[in-house]
């Protein structure tokens, strides 16, 4: 019966969920489930003695994402629907829909799988470091998150500021503050240690992040044709980094600013971007 769903949907048979399972026996899920003691791990051997492999692929909630971010960086947001997902990830959409629960759940579990947002918040967490050590920190996790392949947050941003109320507007209302709460408690004993200057925190957040993220995001269509005038990460990531840091610092000249020219000594103003 199993085999007969894997064949009909075009998925394997470990793909097919236990619910169409039920369904085509006539039973609840439940009452599969209590038949199969308690997984599915009897269906597949199962399968296995009729002489059919039920599929060693990762499961779908890994291939759905990866397929997602993929789509995302070649084609964009708005070619993200399940069915397409689907296809790439070579799962059926009931998967999708009772993996994820939907196209906004599916994105959601995107974005948490790249995005940068909760390794910042752990950085910020952990003491031990300068004010300015962070900051560079901060835009090194940026720089390999929003640079890298498949680019899913920069996909995520330009729908974010073309439809606030999108789909990426909504995983922002959800995600955005307790990553402002995390990233805004470690700015807020900044300003009470005295190291930068009190500014209201929201505006602080986007100087922080919206320079760096904006190069990002410009970044691929500077390097058709501009490649020669762009720095390496490293140096990209302390020019900002010295920028924001003289920007908002208490003091006209921050105490450990040579951390931040990443081993800069030519003296030269002739900096690329």
């Amino acid at each position: 019966m199993v085999i007969r769903l894997a064949e009909r949907t075009g998925t394997d048979v470990g793909d097919v969920p236990l619910t169409a399972v039920a369904a085509e026996a006539g039973i609840s899920r439940s009452t599969l489930l209590r038949r199969l003691g308690g997984s599915r791990q009897a269906l597949d051997d199962a399968v296995r003695k009729a002489g059919v492999d039920p599929g060693g692929r990762q499961p779908v909630r890994t291939r759905g994402v990866e397929a997602a971010a993929l789509l995302i960086s070649e084609r964009g947001l708005a070619a993200v629907t399940l069915e397409a997902v689907a296809d790439k990830a070579r799962c059926s959409v009931h998967s999708l829909y009772v993996t994820f629960g939907g196209r906004d759940g599916l994105l959601a579990a995107t974005y948490e799988a790249y995005s940068p947002i909760s390794d910042i918040g752990l950085l910020t967490a952990r003491g031990g470091r300068s004010f300015e050590q962070t900051v560079l920190d901060i835009y090194r996790l940026l720089f390999a998150a929003l640079d890298r392949e498949p680019r899913v947050a920069p996909g995520m941003l330009a729908d974010l500021i073309s439809r606030p109320t999108g789909p990426a507007g909504r995983i922002f209302q959800r995600y955005f503050p307790p990553a402002l709460d995390s990233i805004g408690a470690w700015l807020m004993e900044q300003m009470r240690a005295g190291r930068i200057r009190p500014l209201p925190l929201p505006l602080l957040v986007q100087q922080l992040m919206g320079p760096v993220m904006m190069h990002l995001l410009l970044r691929p269509a500077f390097a058709e044709g501009l490649e020669a005038h762009l720095d390496d990460a490293e140096a990209t990531c302390a020019v900002f980094a010295e920028a924001f840091v003289r920007a908002v610092a208490a003091t006209e000249e921050p105490a450990h600013s040579a951390v931040l020219r990443a081993g800069d000594d030519s003296g030269t103003d002739d900096r690329r971007v």
